[in-house]
């Protein structure tokens, strides 16, 4: 079993949150920058607000098996700084799966999925309102049956 490389510097840390990218879920916050090595590295961060001592090493532990399970389906490269919520030590399996998941697909860490941009989409603009206020992005003709280049249907 390969040793998981970990981030542990405050120095670490403070990059990260201040110049990475990051994505949140329900019981799972992940934090991403790219790295000049050609392995990933990890952090964990869990506060104190999570529970006493057992609770917040069951969280601990959970999202390092969740990282250790689907280490091989992320693109090497990458810092990541996994953080629990409230719900990560007591959330069903699956349902922590899947989160990292979908926050790494967000994120484009996985190696199957497109890269993700540190900006995000941008979202079409409505159509300006035509002069009686409907937001419509073209004028529509009216359908008449004898409009030139349709045939009417049998």
């Amino acid at each position: 079993m390969k040793a998981l490389l970990t981030l542990k510097k405050n120095h670490e840390f403070r990059r990260l949150y201040r110049g990475g990218t990051s994505a949140a879920a329900g019981c799972l916050v992940i934090y991403c920058r790219k790295n000049r090595l050609r392995r990933n590295r990890l952090g964990l961060a869990v506060s104190a607000k999570i529970g006493n001592a057992v609770k917040r090493n069951r969280a601990r532990r959970r999202m390092r098996e969740v990282y250790r399970l689907n280490a091989d389906r992320l693109r090497p490269g990458w810092d990541l700084i996994l953080v629990a919520r409230s719900r990560t030590a007591g959330a069903p399996w699956p349902e922590l799966e899947a989160a990292f998941f979908r926050l790494c697909k967000k994120l484009g860490l996985l190696k199957d999925a497109p890269q993700a941009s540190a900006k995000p989409e941008a979202r079409p603009r409505p159509a300006a309102p035509d002069a009686g206020g409907n937001p419509s992005a073209a004028p529509q003709a009216p359908a008449s049956p004898d409009a030139p280049g349709k045939e009417p249907l049998p």
